[in-house]
């Protein structure tokens, strides 16, 4: 089965610290071993064999222009280019709304540094397999911390085991897309902390809380809050969990890809 693949591309701004760091005018346009690393993620999903088109969402135009290799990128077969919305939550729901609504979609950042080929391939073929609606990558905390034990990650703390999100979604229905506005809701509501959780569902919200819920039964609960077959695909790639939102993050990405050039 092959995907349409949307690629969030927009970060913080001009002050965003990574870009600052960098000397760049959008933090996807940071050189990983001398490419943006934007340009790092749409390759590894070219050369997985997985994906036929690919929309980036952002860089803001001046950003794009800028940039020769992703200029040239945009400007070839199977790459486009949409200017990012306000929120990363809106610039997925009008992507997706730009795309045949019966094929399937993946969804990814273009501060994925570390995306491989290998990642794209296991996360599409799993998520195919489950056969629902829409799909999330999840790696074991365990995993990461142990590859990485420099870096912080934020922590998904269930009653069976603690794990790290991967940035990679997969919409594999028109039903799937719900979750895109889900997602919107929670943006658009996140200084409202009683409506947030409104969305999620009280009980689910007080089981996590002490540790009392599953990864399955926040899947089924998710799922019947959503009206949508939720599915999660487990990760064995410690790398699938990092990208870059900081610039410790950036070093450490960077030492990554030196050491195993």
């Amino acid at each position: 089965m092959l995907f349409n693949a949307i690629v969030l591309a927009a970060d913080r701004g001009a002050d965003d610290p990574v870009a600052v760091a960098a000397g760049v005018a959008a933090k996807c346009l940071t050189r990983i071993a001398g490419s943006p690393m934007v340009v790092r993620v749409v390759h590894a999903l070219e050369q997985s064999a997985r994906v036929n088109t690919i929309l980036l969402c952002g860089p803001p135009a001046e950003a794009l222009q800028g940039s020769p290799e992703l200029s040239r990128m945009v400007s070839g077969d199977g790459v486009g280019w949409m200017p990012p919305e306000a929120t990363p939550a809106t610039s997925a729901a009008v992507a997706l709304a730009t795309l045949p609504e019966d094929e399937p979609v993946l969804l990814t950042t273009g501060d994925h540094a570390l995306l491989s080929p290998d990642m794209v391939r296991h996360f599409l073929d799993q998520a195919s397999a489950l056969g629902g609606d829409v799909a999330v990558a999840l790696a074991p905390h365990e995993l990461v911390q142990r590859t990485y034990p420099r870096t912080r990650r934020t922590v998904l703390k269930f009653s069976d085991g603690h794990y790290c999100g991967c940035n990679l979604f997969a919409f594999l229905s028109p039903r799937g897309r719900k979750m895109a506005h889900v997602w919107k809701q929670v943006e658009a509501e996140r200084k409202n902390p009683i409506r947030v959780v409104g969305l999620v569902g009280w009980g689910a919200m007080a089981l996590y809380a002490f540790r009392l819920l599953s990864l399955a039964s926040a899947v089924q609960r998710i799922s019947s809050q959503a009206g949508v077959r939720a599915g999660v695909v487990p990760m064995p790639f410690a790398a699938a969990a990092i990208d870059v939102d900081t610039v410790a993050d950036l070093d450490l990405v960077r030492a990554i890809v030196a050491r195993t050039a």
